[in-house]
């Protein structure tokens, strides 16, 4: 089927510029372009941030590029509607799941379909060395949802993986697991959460949008370099990385590596400015909004693809 859509097609594009490359490597001798995935601003924009930028970024529903003037927002301003949509989120988490969750700890969000690629459970790969960093850096609560297809038993594995973590960690980090994953919950967690988390097993990530959501609604991502987060990451700017750089990694990765990687970007760079030098994280919220939620949605990809391929 691949190769009859390739020959009938008068344009061929990969949903990232690694995707086309991932491709065009896939497929030689095909012409494939690449337009990376965006996501509809005004839809998964929470409310209390949709709100701060109707005050500030005059017509932003219609043209989403004017994001970028987010860093003209009051920081206070920003991390403010940052605490309502926590709140909401948590309010949320604490009646689903009887998790007791705290607004001033520092959260971290994981949503998506469970299949064994996106490596669910990367985050519990040392259960001793996460609770030392719970413990070293003013506490730590994670947030998770996701569905794994019915007949993808790994997928359910690596739920399941989860839920005996909880039961670890309990006395020592709060662990949800939200059920019923929806568009709804997606949204509360990517608005809601302080930093959005995202591990997939690269070259194996299209492009993702999890993240995009996240930085429209000013939330950093902390993620490994694949799909669209290669285009979007600049470190300590806009968010952080996982592993190595784009190009030395392979699908027969350690993940044991990229665990430690995870574990060292948490410990040492974003927890202690979350916890320590809460201005300087709230401007890496603020280039999260300004530069990737400015750039990565639907206004600007569909312009791309009228210009690239219907016309």
């Amino acid at each position: 089927m691949t190769y009859l859509a390739l020959n009938l097609s008068h344009y061929v594009n990969g949903v990232a510029k690694k995707h086309g490359e991932v491709s065009r490597l896939m497929f030689g001798g095909y012409n494939i372009d690449a337009i990376t995935n965006g996501i509809h601003a005004a839809t998964w924009t929470a409310a209390p941030l949709a709100q701060l930028y109707d005050r500030y970024i005059t017509g932003w529903h219609q043209d989403n590029s004017s994001l970028r003037y987010a860093l003209s927002i009051p920081k206070q301003e920003i991390w403010q509607a940052h605490i309502a949509a926590k709140r909401e989120l948590l309010h949320h988490v604490n009646l689903e799941a009887n998790a007791g969750m705290d607004a001033d700890l520092f959260t971290i969000g994981f949503a998506r379909r469970a299949a064994t690629y996106k490596r669910t459970d990367l985050l519990f790969t040392d259960i001793e060395r996460l609770k030392a960093i719970a413990g070293h850096r003013g506490g730590l609560q994670i947030v998770y949802a996701g569905k794994a297809h019915p007949q993808d038993e790994a997928g359910k594995e690596q739920i399941r993986h989860v839920f005996r973590a909880r039961e670890q960690l309990r006395d020592k980090i709060k662990v949800a697991y939200l059920e019923n994953y929806s568009m709804e919950i997606g949204k509360l967690m990517t608005a809601g959460v302080d930093v959005w988390l995202n591990t997939p097993l690269p070259p194996m990530e299209a492009s993702g949008t999890s993240g995009m959501k996240a930085a429209v609604n000013g939330v950093p991502s902390l993620s490994v370099l694949d799909g669209w987060w290669i285009e979007g990451c600049i470190e300590g700017v806009t968010g952080w990385s996982i592993g190595p750089k784009d190009g030395e990694a392979s699908v027969s990765a350690d993940h044991s590596k990229d665990a430690a990687s995870l574990y060292d970007k948490l410990e040492q760079i974003v927890m202690p400015l979350f916890v320590y030098n809460r201005d300087d994280y709230v401007e890496v919220m603020r280039h999260a909004i300004a530069l990737n939620g400015s750039f990565f949605n639907t206004h600007r990809m569909l312009q791309q693809y009228v210009l690239k391929a219907y016309f």
